[in-house]
């Protein structure tokens, strides 16, 4: 016997609804350390009008985000508090590198300056540029909503994969210099990328 369903009632799965309240309702963390900060603003403001993807409510409490937004360089002299304050934010949460400085270093090829966050923080987005326009971060954001969407559950299994959990690249052994690969203790840097992380290059 079938029932029929009212018009004001929609059947779907726990999954996809806790997916969709959470697309719908990012809130970033921003870390703007230099001009891509400027565009990050420019973001939220009132010609580009990130509210009209719920994704305006940006507080600097890690405890209330879910996002981070890491825009501009990163020093070493930074990373202990970017990593304090990814810890601090609670799961589910995901991670937009802006800019070429954030996701490799950028023009700042120097021993002082972090050559790409996903050495020591995982990212699930990557914004090209220098700095890059507000209509790329909010593409970036789109993206992103698309694959909370399709991939979430509402027990947050799809961060217990090995791809997220597996070590840093920055906890890699860097090979030694004039010497054959294979003959050093560990892997190089650039061995990410068999494992599915990109080492930096790409995104120009």
């Amino acid at each position: 016997m079938a029932i029929e369903v009212p018009e004001n009632v929609v059947i779907s799965q726990l999954d996809q609804l806790a997916s969709w309240c959470r697309k719908n309702s990012l809130w970033p963390m921003p870390f703007a350390t230099a001009c891509c900060g400027i565009e990050l603003m420019a973001t939220g403001a009132s010609r580009h009008d990130l509210a009209r993807f719920g994704a305006e409510v940006m507080r600097f409490a890690p405890r209330q985000c879910d996002l981070m937004i890491v825009a501009g360089r990163v020093v070493m002299k930074m990373l202990p508090v970017l990593q304090r304050i990814w810890e601090q934010m609670h799961e589910p949460k995901w991670c937009i590198s802006m800019g070429a400085c954030a996701s490799t270093g950028g023009v700042f090829d120097t021993y002082c300056v972090v050559q790409g966050i996903d050495r020591f923080i995982p990212v699930d987005m990557y914004v090209p540029g220098c700095p890059p326009r507000p209509e790329q971060l909010i593409q970036a954001i789109i993206d992103l909503q698309d694959v909370i969407q399709r991939g979430g559950t509402i027990r947050g299994a799809e961060f217990e994969t090995r791809q997220r959990q597996k070590p840093k690249r920055a906890l890699v052994e860097l090979p030694i210099l004039n010497q054959p690969p294979g003959t050093q203790r560990g892997q190089s840097h650039f061995a990410g990328a068999k494992l599915g992380q990109s080492p930096g290059g790409g995104l120009y």
